[in-house]
């Protein structure tokens, strides 16, 4: 099994990495379906495009900015390109148009208002984010049609492709690497044998892909975007988006901490550095999907407070961000990273438990005691719901990521005491969590049909 690292981390824009990112690649491949379609078909009159968005995306799409997504997608906008755009502008822009804007197709109607649907009715049998794409004719004869799966982390599959996947989750063979391990067990006999750490094997697989210096280079990219995000979220101030009102707290907190550091401690800054992205994430602005959106936070915040305050290296860096890719692929791999498919627990769980054995690999640990951090990390969020509030990623996500980020910081913490051996294993903990998941009700899972989405009462 493998999973780039430069795949699993990806920089692009809020809210949300299934529910925003991963539409806009779906309407923009689709998008490319359509102008290949009719330089091979050449249609008279006017066509149309429609998106039909069904289960998790029709009942919290609008407040994850679906549509908006799925406009800029259809004209030909990608997340990395607009992670430096101004993004309201554009959309404001792509809203007024009637047609698509794109090469080949400026004769295609579009009208978000009129074109997008959020179906509410019965859910995709084969995953809960699902979206149907048509290329219509006046009379409403299908002329082009596909159905995508937006699967967590940005990542897509079409409903031909998703059939084939045991995840759902487009890898490359594990054969294909010198050490393609598929589970922790295989990953700590892998390590045992070749006396390699993990973030050494994690590399030489990454290798078989791109250059030494392309993936350097990606990484240190990863982490300047990962900083940038940081640093924003400090220094913005205001009410986010969506209708709740609710304020920005991170630069009032950062600026408490900076006041009286000798009163400030580790939760302190973990919190403030956490919430700074989760804020510029609610607000629709760049972030990395860490390994999503909801959950971007807790990676950066604990990265970022060991690189500024234990004085970390650019070389550590690095291997903080292997190791935990490597445990997130096999989190993706053997359960899921999505909140509509496990909950929340997938998602700021899956982050905790990556953070951890990154924090764990810089600070000396084995490859056991990394192990031993990531399943801390992950157990210790099974059955967490994902219930946001209005479907705004806001109410509980900002600071659930500053919670996973301190669950993150006490496991390696723990783990680096330990000797490595402990009593459940982190691959029992993963499939524990996708059991849970596939238990738990619907209504916990990125609907906002239940939970706290439902328990507040207006007078």
């Amino acid at each position: 099994m493998f999973i780039s690292v430069l795949e699993l981390f990806k920089i692009g824009i809020g809210p949300s990495s299934s529910h925003t990112m991963g539409p806009m690649l779906a309407a923009a491949t689709f998008a490319g379906r359509v102008r290949d379609f009719l330089s091979d078909h050449p249609v008279s009159g006017e066509l149309r495009v429609g998106c039909t968005l069904k289960g998790s995306l029709a009942f919290t799409g609008k407040g994850h900015g679906t549509d908006r997504a799925v406009t800029l997608g259809l004209h030909g906008h990608l997340p990395r390109a607009v992670a430096d755009l101004d993004v309201e502008a554009l959309i404001g822009q792509l809203w007024q148009a009637n047609a698509l804007t794109q090469e080949g197709l400026s004769g295609v109607d579009f009208l978000p208002q009129r074109d997008i649907v959020f179906d509410r009715s019965e859910t995709l049998p084969e995953h809960p984010n699902g979206m149907i794409f048509q290329l219509l004719e006046p009379g409403g004869e299908v002329l082009l049609e596909e159905t995508y799966f937006s699967i967590g982390g940005g990542f897509i599959n079409t409903l031909a492709e998703i059939h084939e996947l045991v995840a759902p989750l487009r890898m490359e063979p594990g054969d294909s690497c010198p050490y393609g391990f598929d589970s922790a067990r295989a990953m700590l006999a892998m390590a045992e044998e070749c006396g390699l750490s993990i973030s050494d094997m994690k590399r030489a697989n990454e290798l078989t892909v791109m250059s030494s210096k392309q993936l350097d280079e990606g990484l240190d990219s990863l982490w300047q975007a990962m900083g940038r995000c940081v640093d924003h979220g400090l220094e913005a101030e205001g009410i986010l988006p969506g209708g709740l009102e609710l304020a920005r707290r991170a630069k009032g907190l950062h600026e408490q901490l900076k006041a009286d550091p000798r009163g400030a401690n580790v939760n302190d800054w973990l919190c403030a550095y956490a919430m700074a992205v989760n804020e510029e994430n609610a607000a629709g602005h760049m972030v990395v999907t860490a390994p999503t959106n909801g959950a971007a936070g807790v990676i950066p915040a604990v990265l970022y407070y060991f690189m500024v305050h234990e004085g970390g290296s650019m070389a550590q860096m690095r291997e903080f961000l292997l190791t935990a890719s490597a445990i997130g692929g096999l989190i993706k791999h053997r359960s899921s990273i999505s909140g509509a498919e496990v909950g929340c627990q997938g998602e700021v769980g899956s982050a905790a438990s990556m953070a951890a054995a990154g924090l764990c690999a810089v600070r000396g640990g084995t490859p056991s005691q990394i192990e031993n951090a990531a399943e801390i990390a992950l157990e210790h969020h099974l059955g967490m719901t994902c219930d946001p509030v209005n479907g705004l990623v806001q109410v509980p996500c900002i600071e659930r990521n500053g919670f996973g980020a301190l669950k993150a910081y006490t496991a390696a913490s723990l783990a680096i005491r330990g000797s490595g051996k402990h009593f459940m294993p982190l691959d029992n903990c993963i499939a524990a969590m996708k059991q849970t998941g596939q238990e738990m009700s619907s209504k916990f899972k990125e609907t906002s049909l239940g939970g706290l989405a439902v328990s507040i009462t207006e007078c």
